[in-house]
């Protein structure tokens, strides 16, 4: 009798679904790191009457006015050209001048070599505000004070340690042979370093390539130093924006929208370099 009993209870329990407490934990964080991004979106379709108003969690009079004003105000759009500007000459001045200093530090061992590394990621370790003030006297002494290259060539000196740092790890991890059989083969360094060795740190060079990218576009300081008007980013666009009657708050929700999607964009193309990246563990 007993047996009959507890032999139905057991199945009951058996055909329960368990609750995967890895995935509800998950689910939460994503929730967590999505709000903020939601909200933004949620103000940039609102006006500054429904967002200064009741609190809603969802647009009331859905509006693409505030998209409107950034498209079309060229004090606005300009921004976005001018970071892209100099964010995509940052990048390839980075992995320019990265590629061949890595290249060095992974294949040949010279006197102070461990002590020049350390000092390039020493570079990587000061605050921005540190270098505002020099850069800024320097460049308005030789007349590079508002331009693109300014901005390029000072986040350089964050980016190509950076840039050094990862692709050196990549380096490293390539038999030194594979040099050694090209030369043989008749490539001079030249050809073998485009032909041969790049093919093989693509996924490295792919890392550094978004880390620059990304540390470029959201710096704010050195940007926001070096910069008045002709090659004012984005960033230090809506820092400045204030009218007499406050803050446009759907349209710096707006702007902050359109500030994500290069970022986005960006990590869409390398996605399969980053994850190959922390396989390696060399990220």
């Amino acid at each position: 009798m007993t047996d009959t009993t507890l032999a139905p209870a057991a199945s009951r329990s058996r055909s329960l679904p368990r609750i995967n407490g890895r995935a509800i934990v998950m689910t939460l964080y994503l929730l967590f790191l999505l709000l903020p991004i939601y909200w933004l979106l949620n103000m940039s379709l609102k006006t500054n009457t429904e967002i200064l108003g009741d609190f809603t969690l969802w647009p009331r009079n859905l509006t693409f006015a505030n998209y409107a004003t950034i498209l079309t105000d060229p004090s606005w759009y300009t921004g976005y050209i001018n970071s892209l500007i100099y964010v995509v000459m940052n990048t390839v001045i980075s992995l320019t001048v990265a590629l061949p200093a890595a290249y060095a530090f992974s294949r040949y061992h010279f006197m102070g070599d461990k002590h020049l590394f350390f000092w390039l990621l020493t570079n990587r370790m000061a605050p921005p505000a540190v270098f505002a003030l020099p850069f800024f006297q320097l460049y308005s002494s030789i007349g590079l004070f508002d331009t693109h290259i300014a901005v390029a060539l000072a986040h350089c000196l964050f980016n190509v340690p950076l840039a050094v740092w990862i692709l050196e790890g990549f380096m490293r991890g390539v038999p030194k042979e594979i040099d050694e059989t090209a030369y043989i083969d008749g490539y001079s360094f030249a050809g073998f370093f485009v032909k041969i060795f790049m093919p093989l740190i693509s996924s490295g060079i792919g890392v550094a390539a978004f880390f620059c990218f990304m540390f470029s576009w959201v710096e704010l300081l050195l940007s926001r130093t070096l910069t008045t008007v002709d090659a004012k980013p984005i960033a230090a666009t809506m820092t400045r924006t204030v009218s007499a009657s406050g803050l446009d708050w759907g349209v710096l929700a707006a702007a902050g929208v359109l500030t994500i999607i290069p970022g986005a964009l960006v990590i869409w193309f390398v996605r399969n370099y980053i994850a190959k990246g922390f396989a390696l563990g060399r990220v």
